[in-house]
């Protein structure tokens, strides 16, 4: 079905990319909403996000459902990197880790729904969200991340590791006050 999709789409099918739209809208509004959490900002990206695949989609090489989708995400995020960027929305935090505390235990997280979970990871600093982001949902390295984003590794590994600390903390009392 998907595959029928492209190729319409690939012949300017209006009706295809609709379909496509409402098939695909509401995950990649979630993925959208990760990066960018302010609403109109991420609308807006989104609508960015899908005029890009409708265009590009002509030279894709089809391999499934799964990378397709994969396709799809990895073109909203580099969208919602572009426009944080040109926002200069993208700040990042300096630390010095070896001053730092260790990680507690991870935070026991099955009383914790993915609306609260999405809302804690939106309330991180941009920088600790874009980077926690990256690694976790969109499995980039830190390597990957540095270059993407104009960052040492060093600074990647730092933003994800407070990131972490970050959410933890705010989880636990999530959880205490329920």
């Amino acid at each position: 079905m998907v595959s029928q999709l492209i190729e319409r789409i690939r012949q300017k099918d209006q009706r295809a990319m609709s379909q496509l739209y409402l098939l695909y809208v509401e995950e990649l509004s979630s993925v959208c909403y990760r990066y960018v959490p302010d609403y109109d900002d991420a609308k807006d990206v989104l609508q960015n996000s899908f005029v890009k695949i409708f265009t590009s989609v002509s030279a894709l090489d089809y391999r499934g459902e799964e990378s397709f989708k994969a396709w799809m995400k990895r073109i909203v995020a580099n969208e919602a990197l572009t426009h944080l960027k040109q926002q200069k929305k993208l700040v990042f935090m300096e630390h010095n880790l070896a001053s730092e505390e260790p990680l507690d235990e991870e935070p026991k997280t099955e009383r914790v729904s993915a609306d609260e979970l999405h809302r804690l990871i939106s309330e991180l600093p941009d920088g600790y969200r874009m980077v926690l982001n990256l690694y976790v949902f969109e499995d980039y390295s830190h390597r990957q991340i540095a270059e993407m984003l104009h960052i040492s590794e060093s600074t990647s590994a730092s933003q994800f590791y407070h990131a972490k600390r970050l959410l933890a903390k705010s989880i636990k009392e999530l959880t205490k006050s329920k």
